[in-house]
């Protein structure tokens, strides 16, 4: 659940799907399965060790060229399966519709 309360669908791969996590800075990568996938987080199996590796944030590569991907979060490690939460990137400005100006003290 979210928290407005909503149920979260998460989709659940049978045999996973071949991705990969990648530092922010691109000094490491691993190869994952990704067992199950939402909106906001995804459930992976990682080959390899992790030990060491910073995990407070990190891309989740969907596709092999490097086109897709997500920014994540490590929510948690079990053995090789690793929970994590997508990141939201900051809000865009609004700008006004073409046309308006701002009036300051109008």
């Amino acid at each position: 659940m979210t928290e407005d309360g909503k149920l979260v669908e998460r989709v659940t791969f049978s045999r996973g799907v071949d991705v990969c996590i990648m530092a922010i800075d691109g000094t490491w990568r691993r190869d994952c399965l990704l067992n199950a996938i939402s909106d906001t987080d995804a459930a992976l199996t990682v080959e390899g060790s992790i030990q060491g590796l910073n995990l407070k944030e990190f891309f989740l590569l969907l596709s092999s060229t490097g086109l897709a991907y997500r920014r994540c979060e490590l929510v948690r490690v079990n053995g090789t399966e690793m929970d994590i939460s997508f990141l939201k990137g900051k809000p865009a400005k609004k700008r006004p519709p073409a046309g308006e100006t701002d009036r300051v003290g109008a």
